[in-house]
Order: C-alpha cells, then structure tokens, then sequence
C-alpha cells in the first residue's frame, strides 16, 4: 500500500465548544436566579510532604521547619449557595467529508469517496449518540461532578427558532459505556449526526449543568499553566481561569469530554473507561498511548487505507478514523 500523498493535509474541528462560565444558585432556584463566582486568592502555610533525597533523609525535621509559604486562587459557593451552574455553548459544523488544506487532487478525491461511502452507510449516528450522552451526563464537570447529590443538564438547541428541549438526570447515564441510550438521547444525537452529515450546515447548542455540590463548598475551575513560576507576576503557586472576573473553564477542557467516546481500544474491557478520541490514544494524565503504531491500531495507520479506498477490518476502526477527523487536525505524509 502507498503512503498518503498529500504532505499538506488539514481538518478543522467540527465540535466547537465555547469556554464555560462557573455561576453559583441553590436548587430551588436554579432556573431563576444565579450569581458570577469569583476567584479568591489565599496566602497559605502547608508542610514540605514531597518525597526527600536520600541525602535529606536524616534531615527531615528541619526541612519540616521551613515552612511552605503559597499563594494560590480558589473558587467556592457562598454559604448561601449550595448549587454549581456551569453554561456554555457547542456549535457542531457539516464538512467533514473536504480537508482545510490538501495539496493533492487524487488523495483529495479518494478521501472524500470513503468519507461519503462511510456516511451513506453509518450516517454519522454511532458516533453523534455518543457525543450526546457525554453532555446528558455532564462528564464535562469533571472534577465538579463527583460527590454531588444531583446533577441536572439542560441543553437547548439556539436559532431557527427552535423549540427542542432536553433535561437529563445526569446521574442516571452510564459513563462508562454507551449502550441503552435513552430516546432523548437519541433524538439530540441525531440532530448532531445530521449536521456532521452535511443535512444542516451548522448546529448551535446551549448546555446548562447544574451540579448540587452543598453549602459554601469549593468548585474547580480550570487551572492556568505557569511555565515559570519564578518569573510570575503574580507569584502564585496556583493561578485560575476566570473571564472578566467570572471564574471559568477552558474550552479545550470542556471539548475534551465531550469527545471521550473511545471504547474501541484494546484495554477497554479491561478499564472500562471510554478515553478521549486522539491518533495515539493518548491519555496524558497516565502518560500512556494505547493505541500504539507497532499494532496498527493508530489513527494514521487506519487513515492510511480509510482515505485510499481500502476497508477496514471493523466498522469500530471506521468509527474512530471518522471521530478523529472530527476532531481536527494536521495530518499531512511528511516528505
């Protein structure tokens, strides 16, 4: 088999979600009334509890003294408020089937050939469902979403004037599999498989969570990466994100979670946890690939032949080439 032609070759993203913005209310009026949160910013003294040296062993009673002086942000609820509202929006876009950049007229054609064949057949609703029940469960929180009492979503669709309306009990969605979807949840996915389609140009959602985490409790926004803490303006240990004062999350972090739908990996029967859709199923936070290129499993070797006409051995495989290209990307054969 020949390699990708192309060695200029790009896919924009077709699920664009916004940042979100953190907001704090109670749960008898969550629909009416809710407040911006605010970033604080704490001065504390923790203890050294980082593993020492084998030089500092015998030391460790005066590395105990010296204090460990921080400055850190924190976001809480106020003791009024015992309910997270977390709002943002997701635009989903049609045009998967043409690259943003190609530089090769025949890949071109071949590549947009399996990706109408791959459409015609699958219409996009394996993957589009899932995407859907990643928002019902609000797997999006993240770490807000552990250790509430209830967790509601409410996603509406915006412009055309649109009346779909959609409540879920997140708690009640599995977030570990996929399967026994419920029929809400099937007629948002399949708004969101007709638009990838191509049936509609552009599909624009309003997600509401609301997460009952109890009274003046801590939420996490996303935290800033310092590169050089020593050079920091602010000399924090810990830095926030907040937009216009109003504490946040990043839309890289709320896009993330949405695209945790890969339970095609080999591990998956053995973690039974869904990964986000990357080439090398990359999952950073264990430093680990599990789709590794020596197996062929990797999205590049299964594009390889996708884009050239080949099939493939499992329509899983198609799933996840075609989840990829969702996601966006430079993919080009270097030369």
């Amino acid at each position: 088999m020949s390699k990708i032609p192309a060695s200029v070759l790009a896919f924009e993203k077709k699920l664009v979600p916004s940042d979100a913005l953190m907001y704090g209310t109670t749960w008898e009026n969550r629909y009416s009334i809710s407040q911006p949160l605010k970033l604080q910013e704490k001065s504390v003294r923790g203890t050294i509890s980082n593993r020492l040296k084998k030089s500092d062993e015998g030391k460790v009673d005066a590395k105990i003294e010296s204090a460990n002086l921080q400055t850190v942000d924190s976001c809480a609820l106020t003791p009024e408020q015992d309910t997270l509202r977390v709002n943002f929006t997701l635009k989903v876009l049609s045009g998967v089937e043409t690259p943003s950049a190609c530089n090769h007229e025949g890949f071109n054609q071949t590549y947009t050939d399996a990706v109408n064949a791959y459409i015609e057949r699958n219409h996009f609703t394996e993957i589009a469902n899932r995407y859907a029940s990643n928002l019902a469960n609000a797997r999006f929180l993240w770490r807000n979403r552990v250790g509430c009492e209830n967790i509601e979503v409410n996603i509406k669709v915006l412009g055309n004037n649109s009346t779909n309306d959609w409540t879920f009990n997140s708690y009640d969605i599995n977030t570990q599999n996929f399967t026994n979807l419920s029929s809400e949840i099937v007629e948002l996915g399949d708004l969101i498989a007709r638009t990838l389609s191509g049936e509609n140009e552009f599909l624009l959602l309003e997600i509401n969570a609301y997460a009952k985490v109890g009274k003046a409790q801590d939420v996490y926004p996303s935290e800033e990466l310092v590169l050089d803490k020593n050079n920091s303006k602010e000399k924090k240990s810990k830095i926030l994100y907040h937009i216009n004062d109003i504490a946040a999350m990043h839309s890289q972090k709320i896009g993330n979670a949405i695209r945790c739908i890969d339970t095609w990996y080999p591990q998956y029967e053995q973690q039974q946890k869904p990964i986000a859709i990357d080439p090398y199923g990359a999952v950073t936070n264990l430093g680990r690939a599990y789709r590794q290129p020596k197996e062929k499993i990797d999205f590049f070797s299964l594009f390889d032949k996708f884009s050239q006409g080949e099939t493939l051995e499992k329509i899983e495989d198609e799933h996840f080439v075609m989840a990829v290209l969702v996601r966006g990307g430079v993919f080009g054969e270097k030369q």
